[in-house]
Formats: structure tokens, C-alpha cells, sequence
């Protein structure tokens, strides 16, 4: 690589958009490794640690991404900086620290790439004595609530992906599986080609964190193996159930289970299902956008994360169910370890905790997931620009179950969407619940309410006027004026109304009067309720009274 190809690497690779990411110039190695505390290296890898892990790239200049080069290394190699990182930062998980060396060949100008894995459960990373977190472009001893965050992570103690399968040898893989692998890990490694492709598979499959000291493990077998060496992995299962469904039934019109090498059968499911196109006509167009049902990713990302996420010690297949009615619906067995999807989505909170991390980490090598946990977030976001429901999400019964929707369910959010461009994400994830009545915390609504993005009484919620407001669309803003049912002072105008013109109203008669007026927000029974609430009203206003024959009439 050019060091100006070095340089536009780093630039798609690392920006600095998050915590993640720390560009360094440090041309003095010998004095920045472990220097001064909150502004040398170690400090920096006890901060992006103690998040969710990340890089510091050193040698080059911060905003400008121009290559300086590290000018004096003074007793440093590759492997000593790694043991005096490991030696200074208290707890740090070593065997993923990982330092990549960039040589321009046309200036001979060195850039280091430190990749620092994330803390363990628990165990906050220290330097200098002091755990550091990074806040903008400085470094602070961390916060009360990010140590309280570390100290209450779950802790997984067992991870059943890496162990190893004594019996099994490289020749249990699939050589097919094994070339797309290392294509894969070139495309996430680009400026290494050339010694990626001389390696052999031994040596490939060791770098690529799949095998361990070319000892087969369970994620290399459920990745790469070959779909006769299956039983290894017996009495656990490690296969996709793909099944066609007409809305309705649960009955198959089409099924086909994938097998290992899963790595493979991601594409051969890929192919399965049946994407075709979609005329979108937007509200504000008259000429209909032509798509593909489901964006490719959207098909790809829940379906990877249920292979990295799958218990598979529950010994059952991971379900990917195709409806005709144009939705798909992705299940795997384990709880979901993130706090929330909210979390994940709109606060750039990638999972903390890996129930198969070694698998994770050979998926991410491959490039089957994302590296920063940003997926589910881009899928949101694929659903967002083409005005289809957002994803769902069911963690019922210690399963993890995605529904993503190819189409268009609720005309009237998809003008909301477009006439409201700068909602956020977030909210948009929450009014996506309100439009399909789905419940939504109490803390949710508190945040809806506020931003006036909501009215209604729980559970029955409605988008509010400030949103509805900003339409060009008649039948939505009518909508609104039906949900917002006018104000009591209307329909108790509409009572007094009826009894000065027939002079008297039983109960029904009242009923009949209103219950067709108020908004359908509102069931039977709390029609019924409202009701009672404006002749209560009225009555201890002393404006209408029930007479001897249980008859409502106006005070005289």
C-alpha cells in the first residue's frame, strides 16, 4: 500500500464517529506507550476497553488522516508493545489484543493499528492505577455509572462455541466453505492480500480465530464443516429450518432444512427466499420507486445473528418462516442478552455480553455480522428509508424471534415518515409501536408526552397533532380529529342539545347518541365509561338530573 492508500484505508476503516476510535500522532513510541496517565497509549486502551472495545491507529495526524508515521519506535516491536500494553493494563483480555503494522511502500512511513477487545464481564481495565473512560477527544477517570454498568453485566461462564472437537480434523471441513471464509476475512483485512493468500489453511483458520492451535473447535465446525462431519457435534443441533406459509395457516407449502457449513447455507437461504419486487408509491411522488421486498441486508443480518446468538444447547434448529403475505420471521432459542433493542438501536449500545463469543468473533472475521454491533441498527434504517414497519421483536418463551415486513402495512405512518423527516430514529421505533397498538412502557410514554409526539389515555395511544400537523394527507388529519374525539364540552353540548329538543333521554338513548361520535381508540367498555364521566359531569354542574322514571332531563 501507497501512503496515500494507507491513508483512505484508515479513513473508511477508522473515522472517528464513537468512542471507539482514537487517532494518535505519537512519532515518539518510547515515550507515549506508558507515559503521562490520561494521555498515553495504555490510558487510551483502558477507555475503549472499558467501552465496547475499538482501535487506536497511531502515526497518524488527528482530522486530517495524513500519514506522520511512527518516527521513533525506541525499543518497541509489534510483540513487546503488546506484552508492556498487557503488562500495564490491569485485566485487559490479552489473547484478543491485537496490533496491525501498515508499511507504505513508497515512503516506508509505519502505521500501527492497535485493536483492543472489549472488558470482560465485570472487570473494568485499569492504567495507571485508574480506570479511564473517554468523553469527546479527552480521556476521564470513569463515571460512577459506567463502573456501575460494568459491575452488573451479566456474566456468561461457559462458552460453548469454543470447545474443541478432539476427533475432528481440518479434513471435517468444507473446502468450499473454508475459500469463501478467506475471501471473507480478505475483505475485512484488505491491505493484508497478499499474506493472507499465502498462508495455509492450517495457519488461515488459527488467524481467522476459528480453530485454536489447529484444533477444530464447535464454531468451526458449524461454520465450515462438512455436512457428513455433523454428528461431531452431536447430540446439538446446528441447522436452519427455511418454510413457505400462507398467512393464516401453519401448515408448509415448502420447506428445506440448511446444514452445515452455515457459512454456505446463509447464501443457499438467501436464495430460497423469494424477494421479488415491489412498487413503492410514495406520498409525495407520482411515480412508484421498484425495490426488492426486503433489502438484502435486512434477510442477512437477523438471520447471522441468529447463528452467533443461538443456545445450542437447547438442541433445536434456528426457524426462518417465509408468510406470502410478504413478512419473514427469524427465531432462535436464548434469551436476548442486550438490555433492549432501544438500547442497541438509538444509543449505539452493541451487545455487552456473547452467549458463543469465540463464534461472534470468527463470524466478524468473516464478515458475517457487523464489527461495532451497528446491524440491527442498519436494519431499522433500511426499513425507515423505504417507509415499511420497523423490525419486531418478541423475547417470549427464551426465544429471540425478528419479524421483518416487505411492504408497506399502514399507509398513513409511511406519510408520517415521509412527511416528518427529521423525527429520529428513536422516536419513529416508538410511534411505529403506538400505530400498531402495540403496550410500550410507562417511561416511553413519559418521553412521547413530553416531546408532544402522543396524546390518548393508556393503552389506547394516538399520534398526536404536533406529528399529524405536518401532513399534506386530509384522511390521516381526519383520523386524528376521530381519535382526538373532540373535548368533553362537545359531546356534553351534543346531550343537552338532544333533551332541550325532545325534553327527556333514557340511558340507551344517550348511548346511542355518542358511542358511534367517540373516537375508536376507545373499546365498548370505555365508551360506556365515558360516557358515565360526562352525565357525571354534568350532573354536579347541576345542569341535568334523572327524574322518578330513571329518565335524564335538564334542570328547570
Amino acid at each position: 500500500m501507497t501512503r496515500q492508500e494507507i491513508s483512505e484505508y484508515i479513513r473508511i476503516q477508522y473515522p472517528r464517529e464513537n468512542e471507539r476510535c482514537e487517532w494518535k500522532e505519537y512519532k515518539n513510541l518510547k515515550n507515549s506507550l506508558c507515559g503521562h496517565e490520561g494521555d498515553d497509549v495504555v490510558s487510551y486502551v483502558s477507555a475503549i476497553s472499558n467501552m465496547n472495545g475499538g482501535a487506536i491507529v497511531i502515526g497518524v495526524q488527528d482530522k486530517t488522516f495524513e500519514v506522520i508515521g511512527i518516527q521513533n519506535f525506541g525499543n518497541y516491536s509489534v510483540e513487546s508493545a503488546k506484552a508492556k500494553i498487557s503488562e500495564k493494563c490491569r485485566n485487559l483480555p490479552i489473547e484478543n489484543l491485537e496490533i496491525d503494522e501498515l508499511k507504505a511502500n513508497d515512503t516506508g512511513d509505519i502505521v500501527w493499528i492497535v485493536n483492543i477487545p472489549k472488558h470482560k464481564a465485570r472487570l473494568p481495565v485499569y492504567a495507571h492505577n485508574k480506570a479511564w473512560q473517554r468523553v469527546g477527544d479527552s480521556l476521564i477517570e470513569i463515571k460512577r455509572e459506567r463502573i456501575d454498568s460494568i459491575l452488573s453485566e451479566l456474566v456468561i461462564t461457559e462458552d460453548w462455541s469454543v470447545g474443541i472437537i478432539p476427533q475432528a480434523t481440518i479434513d471435517d471441513l468444507d473446502s468450499d466453505a473454508i475459500e469463501k471464509a478467506r475471501k471473507e476475512y480478505i475483505i475485512r483485512n484488505p491491505y493484508r492480500k497478499a499474506e493472507i493468500s499465502a498462508w495455509s489453511n492450517d495457519k488461515f483458520l488459527d488467524k481467522a480465530k476459528v480453530t485454536i492451535n489447529g484444533k477444530i473447535t464447535r464454531a468451526a465446525l458449524i461454520l465450515l464443516g462438512k455436512e457428513e462431519s455433523e454428528h461431531f457435534l452431536s447430540p446439538y443441533v446446528a441447522c436452519i429450518r427455511w418454510s413457505l406459509r400462507s398467512v393464516g395457516t401453519m401448515q408448509n407449502k415448502d420447506y428445506e432444512i440448511l446444514p452445515i457449513p452455515l457459512l454456505l447455507s446463509v447464501d443457499r437461504l438467501y436464495n430460497k427466499v423469494r424477494n421479488v419486487k415491489y412498487r413503492l408509491v410514495r406520498p409525495d411522488s407520482l411515480f412508484p420507486d421498484e425495490m426488492l421486498r426486503y433489502d438484502m441486508f435486512n434477510i442477512r443480518e437477523p438471520l447471522n445473528n441468529a447463528i452467533a446468538h443461538q443456545d445450542y444447547t437447547k438442541c433445536a434448529r434456528i426457524e426462518v418462516v417465509e408468510y406470502e403475505d410478504s413478512h419473514i420471521i427469524f427465531q432462535n432459542y436464548g434469551e436476548f442478552l442486550p438490555q433492549s433493542v432501544e438500547n442497541v438501536v438509538t444509543k449505539d449500545c452493541p451487545e455487552s455480553v456473547y452467549r458463543n463469543r469465540f463464534l461472534v468473533e470468527a463470524m466478524r472475521n468473516f464478515n458475517m455480522i457487523e464489527t461495532e454491533g451497528g446491524g440491527i441498527k442498519k436494519m431499522f434504517i433500511n426499513q425507515r428509508v423505504r417507509l415499511f414497519p420497523m423490525p419486531e421483536y418478541d423475547f417470549s418463551n427464551g426465544k429471540v424471534r425478528v419479524i421483518i415486513t416487505g411492504k408497506v402495512i399502514d399507509e398513513n405512518f409511511a406519510r408520517i415518515l415521509t412527511d416528518n423527516p427529521r423525527i429520529s430514529l428513536e422516536d419513529i421505533i416508538l410511534l411505529d409501536k403506538v400505530q400498531k397498538q402495540k403496550l410500550i412502557s410507562d417511561e416511553q410514554v413519559s418521553y412521547l408526552r413530553k416531546k408532544k409526539l402522543i396524546e390518548g389515555r393508556k393503552p389506547h395511544f394516538y399520534l398526536a397533532h404536533k406529528i399529524v400537523s405536518k401532513t399534506k394527507d386530509i384522511v390521516l388529519k381526519s383520523q386524528y380529529i376521530k381519535n382526538r374525539s373532540f373535548d368533553d364540552e362537545y359531546f356534553m353540548n351534543m346531550i343537552i342539545e338532544y333533551l332541550k329538543r325532545f325534553g327527556k333521554a333514557s340511558r340507551k338513548d344517550i348511548n346511542d347518541l355518542l358511542k358511534n361520535k367517540l373516537s375508536d381508540v376507545l373499546n365498548n367498555s370505555q365508551k360506556t365509561n365515558k360516557i358515565d364521566y360526562l352525565l357525571k359531569k354534568l350532573k354536579k354542574s347541576n345542569v341535568i338530573k334523572v327524574d322518578e322514571k330513571r329518565f335524564w332531563i335538564l334542570v328547570s
